[in-house]
This record gives C-alpha cells, sequence and structure tokens, in this order.
C-alpha cells in the first residue's frame, strides 16, 4: 500500500492525507473505511474529486480526518480511511446533501465499497495499509497477552500503596492507566509486531 502526502490536485498516482487527530477524551472515534474501483484512465479525475470532498468532509461537525491509499500493483483500486468522534456525526456527513452531490459526480469514473469498524477493531489497523479486522479470537488472544502482564504489574507494584483510597478511586486507577497505554502504545506495536499472524494479506 502505498501514501502520498499532500493535496491535490496532484499527477496521477498521489493520494491526499489529511492528519487524523484523536477524539476527545471518553469518546470512541468510528472509522468508515471504503474502497473506490477507479475506471480505467480515470484516475486523475478521481484523485482531484478525493481533493474536493475532503474539503467538504473537513467542515463537518466531528471531523477528525481522512487519508487517501493507493494499493500497490492496483492501479484503480484506492482506499479511503474517514474518523469522525461519534456515530451520529459521522452519519451526518454520509446523509448529508453535500456529500450526496459529490458522489453524483463519479458516475462513469469510479465505484465503492464500505466496511465500517468500531470498538476494539479500530487498535488492530496497520499504518498505511487498509486490511480487513482479524478474526475475534485472534484480537482476544492479543489482548489478553497486551493487559496480563500489565495486570501482574499493577497488583504487585501499585495495588498494595493504595489499598487505603476509597475504593472508587482505587477501582479507576488501573483502567486509567491501562486504555491509554492499550491504545497508543501497545496495540499498535503489537499490531505491528504480530501482522503475519493476525492478518491473512500483510
Amino acid at each position: 500500500m502505498r501514501e502520498t502526502r499532500g493535496l491535490m490536485p496532484r499527477p496521477a498516482g498521489h493520494v491526499t492525507v489529511q492528519a487524523m487527530s484523536e477524539g476527545p477524551q471518553g469518546i470512541s472515534p468510528v472509522t468508515e473505511v471504503f474502497t473506490w474501483r477507479v475506471s480505467q484512465g480515470k484516475q486523475g479525475e478521481f484523485e482531484s474529486w478525493a481533493h474536493g470532498i475532503t474539503g467538504a468532509a473537513a467542515k463537518f461537525e466531528g471531523h477528525l480526518g481522512a487519508a487517501w491509499l493507493r494499493s500497490e500493483g492496483e492501479g484503480n483500486r484506492y482506499h479511503t480511511v474517514v474518523r469522525f468522534t461519534s456515530a451520529h456525526l459521522l452519519a451526518k456527513w454520509l446523509h448529508s446533501p453535500e456529500r450526496a452531490q459529490w458522489i453524483r459526480q463519479l458516475k462513469g469514473i469510479a465505484t465503492k465499497e464500505v466496511a465500517r469498524s468500531t470498538g476494539m477493531e479500530t487498535w488492530f489497523s496497520l499504518p498505511g495499509q487498509a486490511v480487513s479486522a482479524p478474526p475475534k479470537w485472534k484480537m482476544a488472544v492479543v489482548t489478553f497477552c497486551a493487559i496480563w502482564p500489565i495486570s501482574i504489574l499493577f497488583d504487585g507494584l501499585v495495588a498494595p500503596s493504595i489499598l487505603g483510597w476509597p475504593l472508587p478511586v482505587r477501582a479507576a486507577v488501573f483502567p486509567l492507566a491501562l486504555v491509554p497505554l492499550l491504545t497508543f502504545l501497545i496495540m499498535p506495536n503489537l499490531s505491528r509486531l504480530l501482522r503475519h499472524w493476525l492478518y491473512s494479506v500483510v
């Protein structure tokens, strides 16, 4: 998968990438993944269109960014990864008249497929690659392997020193430490380390 940074219009073969930010604290972003099959000889028109629709989406509330990827070896296949802060705000964009107008312009240029992921699947993504989520049992195994050593360290090093704290406070310490570690550090690295086992195609 090739990812080329920069804004279009550019020569055919380049794609647009907007930086995708994290959602507000306590809110799990929703990711929409599109696969576009572009008609032969229409890559330049498609990329100009992608530039325009990306700018239109960025004006909508909750938009966290979009990445446009072009498959290596498949000059007519592109992928879009769009993130919003919630399913409700994503739906507002997907069903908006503005987007409908942009989609109508694709007639004769490209067709699309779509797959949505929420929750655990977003931990199992490979930067620069649009791949399907691994089987749920593999996600469960990797998640257990990530949480188990943290739990041992917490129970051995942290829990004894906070026994005198009120129960609600003690109960909050572990998830407050665990969730950022899993989201930003452990799961992205584990997904890369175990990519040949997790994914059938990488």
